[in-house]
């Protein structure tokens, strides 16, 4: 591996908060351990080595110095309970769903037909992928179900109609309809209370610790001018931050409908993958609902993931892919060891008590601010502090305890509302990084959107998700009486 600047800055930041004295409320081991998970996000941000890597060897270091687990052999059950994460296989099973509609030719022809239907310009495909998810999110609590396992195969199967590959070729579609893809899934997350999992945790938390409660359509209700807003502009603000090469093509819609008449009707393998499809999804909105009976499958309730495993294996049974199709696709493995590693580092700096720590050095000043300065400062808070979480249901236990406890302790300051603006921003917080939320790291690996512009735009669209927030959800609620 050749050494360059951006191999040796992680080092450095490493080295640089290694040396720092530790600051009053922490222990060695704690700052020590930040000072790895600085290092890895740095490398991953400046590409040092593939993001695999980087992850794995950040987990490797602080697992063999123990700085979560002391004992050697705990450490180590430690470093690799990441890769029995739900989530983390949730993801694999979604790059694998990619393989059968790629293989069966499903992705190719639903892409066509897309392409037929609003090709003419490249707008209109950003708009056709976002309301696909809009239609899929009440009903889909899982977004990696959603967007990854339903919306990703689709769209990821667009930009090759027109040339757009994976690098160089990236920027004249592909980036455009692959960002577009997982920014909305960001806003439909927070549209709807049964779009996320970790939506009903957040107000299942509120009402223990604030007695505050809301039903769907309330939750709606609150968030709905922000949210349809947001669905009516990310595909337009996408158009102008990706900046797409191909404008329009009137010629790809009678090319597209051509190549539609040339495939002749479906093939078996493609009704096999539809009917796989329509199972997985039925199974996803069903089972992830314990008040729906599942009487065929023996059970009240099964879990997405579980979801992933019952389609793959009937694919592998069906002949719609094979096990070496699973085994050769190298995306699908590159971010199982990267998201592995950062779901692992992440959760660990909530163990050590670092999050803690973070929280109640920032909220303690916070008893004397004004009730609206208040308001705005834990929301912030409670916002950007997802750089240091993979996981939403994670920083949803972690913070939003400490931010009520908090909210609740400002004179003047109505609780119910900072409480929905943090559950609102859940969703919306999935879009500032690469791990930020289940179908971040597909589309990060997609080699539609370079390393380095994933994390500009995140920052983009996170600013003006919050901005949102505070502008137009705050005065809204305030009017309707929270």
């Amino acid at each position: 591996m050749k050494i360059t600047w951006k191999t040796i800055a992680p080092l450095a930041i490493w080295l640089a908060i290694y040396l720092v004295p530790v600051p009053a409320g922490l222990n060695l081991n704690q700052w020590r351990y930040f000072a790895i998970f600085a290092a890895v996000i740095a490398g991953l941000i400046l590409e040092s080595m593939p993001v695999g890597a980087v992850g794995l060897i950040g987990l490797t270091v602080a697992g063999v110095m123990g700085y979560v687990e002391p004992d050697p052999n705990k450490s180590l059950r430690w470093m690799l309970g990441g890769f029995s994460e739900s989530t983390v296989w949730l993801i694999v099973g979604a790059f694998v769903f990619s393989i059968g509609y790629r293989k069966s030719g499903l992705g190719r022809r639903l892409a066509l037909m897309l392409v037929r239907a609003l090709g003419r310009r490249t707008i209109g495909l950003g708009y056709a992928v976002a309301f696909s998810d809009l239609v899929l999110a009440p009903a889909t609590p899982s977004n990696t179900a959603r967007s990854g396992g339903t919306i990703y195969p689709i769209a990821s199967n667009i930009p090759r109609i027109y040339g757009s590959e994976p690098g160089p070729t990236a920027g004249l579609i592909g980036t455009y309809v692959m960002w577009t893809a997982f920014a909305t899934t960001a806003v439909t997350s927070s549209l709807f209370l049964t779009a996320l999992a970790p939506n009903a945790a957040a107000l299942s938390i509120a009402k223990k610790i604030v007695n505050v409660d809301i039903g769907w359509s309330q939750w709606f209700f609150g968030f709905a001018p922000l949210g349809i807003l947001l669905l009516l502009l990310v595909p337009l603000l996408s158009y102008i931050v990706c900046r797409p090469e191909v404008k329009e093509s009137p010629e790809i819609v009678t090319w597209s409908a051509g190549e539609i008449a040339a495939m002749g009707p479906p093939s078996r393998s493609e009704w096999i993958m539809a009917a796989l499809v329509l199972l997985a999804m039925f199974l996803w909105i069903c089972g992830s609902n314990p008040t729906i009976s599942l009487p065929l499958l023996g059970a009240n309730f099964i879990n997405p993931t579980m979801v992933v495993f019952v389609v793959i294996s009937l694919m592998l049974v069906t002949g719609v892919i094979d096990f070496d199709d699973i085994v050769a696709e190298k995306s699908a493995w590159e971010v199982f060891f990267y998201f592995t590693s950062l779901l692992t580092l992440s959760s660990g700096l909530n163990e050590i008590g670092f999050i803690k720590w973070v929280a109640e050095g920032y909220a303690k000043p916070l008893a004397s601010v004004s009730p609206l300065m208040g308001m705005i400062l834990l929301v912030s808070f409670f916002f950007w502090i997802h750089y240091f979480f993979s996981s939403i249901t994670s920083h949803t236990a972690a913070v939003l305890p400490v931010v009520l406890a908090v909210g609740t302790s400002i004179p003047g300051l109505s609780v119910p509302t900072l409480m929905l603006l943090c559950v609102y921003s859940l969703g919306l917080m999935g879009v500032i990084s690469p791990y930020a939320t289940g179908p971040a790291p597909m589309y990060f690996g997609s080699g539609y959107i370079g390393k380095r512009d994933f994390w500009k735009f995140g920052l983009i669209f996170g600013v003006i998700y919050f901005a949102g927030l505070l502008l137009i959800v705050l005065p809204w609620l305030r009017f309707i009486g929270f």
